[in-house]
């Protein structure tokens, strides 16, 4: 399995339970906003730490199940995992904590 196929799995599910929430009615445009925003800055830490923890040689990957996209030493495939933190996690809290009476939105 490479790890492409790998983020597809955990897209897939990230994306799901995002599109539950917005299906059950939680999802609401400020909300995308913040998943956006989320992603992000996820995106750049994801960036700077690899990278050193890359370069500190603390982790090494099989790199023939990569795709070959590198940005700086961090792989491309990297950047799926808080691309579906910040899909997840909102979509999560979205359906468990449901809708409070009185609440404005």
């Amino acid at each position: 399995m490479t790890f492409w196929e790998l983020n597809l799995v955990f897209l897939g599910l990230a994306a799901a339970v995002l599109g539950l929430a917005a299906l059950a009615g939680r999802l609401r445009v400020r909300h995308a906003g913040a998943v956006l925003a989320t992603t992000g800055v996820l995106w750049v830490l994801t960036a700077v730490f690899d990278n050193l923890m890359i370069a500190s040689g603390l982790f090494d990957y099989g790199h023939e199940r990569l795709g070959g996209v590198y940005i700086g030493l961090a792989p491309l495939e990297d950047f799926a995992y808080p691309l579906g933190a910040a899909l997840l996690l909102p979509g999560l809290w979205l359906l468990l904590t449901g809708s409070r009476r009185g609440r404005e939105d």
